[in-house]
């Protein structure tokens, strides 16, 4: 015979037995808590405050299969990326933004291989990009002073020294898929002067996340026609931080 202390003790319920009963009872009741003597449970109030609970959507961010697809733009096909073939830390997506820069700032990480378009309400539109190798690194704030659809590319002279089979391009490679600059181009501008440094498209997706070019900051062609429409949208002067 158990004992009368066993026989008259009942334990309290525990936080995980309520909530355990109260999930089986809602079963039972056809998901309705209709009729239930709800128990008053020491929930935590706090306000979430500053958490996000979710970023933006996009309707240009969307699956790598429509966002690398070949399409039409003016007189030029603009070929399919393999997206398969790159690595999706270097693909375009929204991250919650850890610039701290205004809203319709581009910020480049030189070491992370990103560009940053920020947005307002806490994130950013992300894009991997290829930077300039050793001695041709540039960082620095300007501005984007203008735009360009299909760009020429004219070789420094100092390129043109190094490298003398672009000596034809001397007085300038029209647009075209095959041209350095890509679809897009974006020219920046520091204290009022031309830098010298864009921020462009590149035939070459595979050299997006590597040390590839001359200083200059290169995008798969797909991205930086991305870019442009939301430079070219925004009221004034883009700013850029290259760090």
């Amino acid at each position: 015979m158990p004992s009368p202390a066993l026989s008259t003790f009942t334990a309290a319920p525990t936080r995980r037995a309520v909530l355990v009963g109260l999930g089986a009872a809602s079963l039972t009741a056809g998901c309705t808590s209709a009729g239930l003597d709800m128990p008053s449970l020491d929930l935590d109030r706090m306000s979430t405050g500053a958490i996000r609970p979710q970023i933006s959507v996009d309707r240009n961010i969307t699956s790598p299969d429509l966002m690398y697809a070949s399409l039409q733009d003016g007189d030029f096909t603009v070929p399919a990326i393999p997206y398969q073939k790159v690595k999706p830390e270097w693909r375009r997506q929204i991250v919650v933004d850890p610039t701290g820069e205004p809203p319709g700032t581009i910020v480049v990480r030189v070491k992370e291989r990103h560009l940053y378009w920020v947005q307002s309400g806490g994130d950013a539109v992300r894009y991997g990009v290829g930077v300039g190798k050793e001695g041709f690194l540039w960082s620095g704030r300007g501005v984007i002073q203008y735009t360009k659809k299909w760009p020429t590319w004219t070789p420094p002279r100092e390129m043109i020294a190094r490298k003398p089979e672009v000596a034809k391009w001397a007085n300038g490679q029209p647009g075209g898929l095959t041209n350095p600059l890509g679809a897009r181009a974006l020219y920046i501008f520091t204290n009022g002067q031309d830098s010298g440094y864009r921020v462009h498209g590149n035939p070459e997706w595979w050299s997006i996340g590597t040390q590839a070019s001359s200083g200059c900051i290169r995008m798969m062609n797909q991205d930086v026609i991305d870019l442009y429409n939301r430079v070219v949208s925004a009221p004034g002067k883009v700013p850029i931080v290259v760090a």
